[in-house]
């Protein structure tokens, strides 16, 4: 075969890294530059002549260009030396226009004009002025450029800080949820209840759902659901009939996605606070509205009488509803409420979460 594989990868390679560094996207700049410098050219010249002397143009412009932006701006304009930049600029720009000047009259003087008429001061400064200008305008896109790279490198600092901060919240939410699901396979093994089995396997889906499903940004919204429906199955069982669980559904969870574990801090601390301290009797109402780009939770339970919330010993935790919170503010900012209202026999949350269509 006559096709060298290793000499294309080479090659491949070298194009990849030539983007990557912008090489030929500076390339296609001044390509693009010299012909316009040659249409804009109105003199009787042919296109020959004119191309040739605007590549003479254009090469000291890359000289100028390239000297400011690898060696001026970042020794002396990013050090705040704006004196010293500008010296060395306007030096820089004057030490290459009399070359440029004397270049052209070398290679362009046909008609055997006198060098003291083409090195005037009128003409100097017409070159001057276009080195200055495009050298000036190569400051101010390296200044838009270091701007914007900064910008993304703050929006990628803030990214992983987000990151780590989420999964700092995990790691508090999981082990959370996981000890409270234990204590209630550990109340139906007292009670040698008959639906052990099917629990144990709905337990099973819940820890896979906290373990893996739960590590990814969004979910589907009928993941959540589903957990929900297995946790309160288990707690059906662990609490048995003198205790009423409600779960009303409206509306198609296909299409929508959430932030896992986004929901059931808000049940479990329903149960916590609520059914857990009662002694014969309570509630716990769960609704959860689907709209066309939007939800709303409403999680409802009773309050203990004062005289139950005495006798019972307060339990340790509490950092569910903190930390859901903080996760909401930062997947959710601007596009969720969040409101807590109190009765003196009830507490119910209510949310709202905007944009969950996928």
């Amino acid at each position: 075969m006559f096709l060298n594989l290793d000499g294309n990868q080479k090659f491949y390679e070298l194009i990849e890294k030539g983007i990557q560094r912008g090489i030929l996207y500076h390339f296609f700049f001044w390509m693009v530059f010299f012909f316009f410098l040659i249409i804009m050219d109105s003199g009787d010249a042919d296109l020959g002549t004119k191309m040739i002397h605007k590549s003479l143009r254009v090469l000291f412009y890359i000289i100028i260009v390239y000297i400011n932006i690898n060696y001026l701006f970042p020794k002396f304009l990013k050090n705040n030396k704006l004196v010293l930049y500008v010296i060395f600029l306007v030096l820089s720009v004057a030490i290459a226009t009399p070359i440029e000047v004397c270049l052209h009259y070398l290679f362009f003087n046909t008609d055997e004009t006198l060098f003291s008429e083409v090195f005037t001061w009128e003409i100097n400064s017409k070159y001057f002025l276009g080195g200055f200008f495009i050298a000036f305008s190569s400051s101010i896109y390296k200044i838009i450029n270091d701007w914007m790279e900064h910008q993304r490198e703050r929006a990628e600092l803030q990214r992983q800080k987000l990151r780590s901060e989420l999964k700092f919240l995990k790691t508090q939410i999981n082990p959370h949820f996981f000890f409270n699901t234990l204590n209630s396979l550990y109340a139906l093994t007292l009670k040698k209840s008959d639906k052990a089995p099917e629990i144990v396997l709905k337990l099973s889906e819940m820890m896979r759902y906290m373990l893996y499903e739960s590590n990814e940004r969004m979910i589907d919204l009928s993941q959540e659901i589903n957990y929900i429906k297995n946790y309160l199955e288990l707690e059906r069982v662990r609490h048995g009939e003198n205790f009423k669980i409600e779960f009303a559904l409206k509306g198609d969870p296909i299409g929508h996605e959430i932030a896992p574990i986004m929901f059931i801090p808000f049940i479990e601390n329903s149960f916590k606070h609520g059914l857990d301290h009662e002694l014969k009797s309570g509630f716990v109402n769960i609704h959860i509205q689907i709209h066309e780009n939007s939800l709303d939770l409403s999680v409802q339970n009773s309050k203990p009488s004062p005289i139950t919330k005495m006798k019972v010993p307060k339990k340790a935790g509490g950092i569910g509803l903190v930390n859901v919170r903080r996760r909401l503010n930062i997947l959710y900012p601007s596009n969720y409420k969040l409101s807590i209202v109190e009765t003196e026999d009830t507490y119910e949350v209510k949310m709202n979460l905007k944009k969950t269509r996928k």
